[in-house]
């Protein structure tokens, strides 16, 4: 599915081509800090598709407990979160946030993760697969 998305100050657009059946809910507190909320919402870029179309990203690179390294892109103005993908160019799964995509109202959540972290008020979100800790 090709989608386009922007950050909330409008300096960052893009392009990309999604699947639908990666939209995953992640309960980690890692996204849950990150977010500022609950959870987040992520879906899954194919094949390097993601096209910066306007503006510059700023980058972060969060650790994991595991000792995985992940760059976590946003808008240097005003904080939106874009993706999140392995840093170092290195193969795995780059989640865009789903919230900056125009097209996010045709998205549904289909699976969820970090289970175990979830927060109490919103165990009630079924998706058709939820694992406890990361998916495999």
């Amino acid at each position: 599915m090709n989608i386009d998305g922007k950050c909330l100050c409008g300096q960052i657009e893009f392009k990309a081509d999604i699947d639908p059946t990666t939209s995953t809910i992640c309960h980690c507190t890692d996204c849950q800090i990150n977010s500022g909320t609950a959870f987040g919402y992520v879906v899954g870029a194919v094949n390097n598709s993601f096209k910066l179309t306007k503006g510059k990203l700023s980058f972060y690179i969060k650790t994991a407990d595991s000792g995985a390294k992940r760059e976590l892109a946003f808008c240097g103005s005003c904080g939106t979160r874009i993706y999140a993908r392995p840093a170092d160019e290195n193969p795995g799964f780059f989640g865009l946030r789903v919230g900056t995509i125009l097209q996010k109202r045709s998205l549904h959540p289909k699976r969820q993760a970090w289970k175990r972290s979830c927060l109490d008020f919103v165990e009630l979100i079924e998706t058709e697969q939820t694992f406890e800790t990361q998916p495999r």
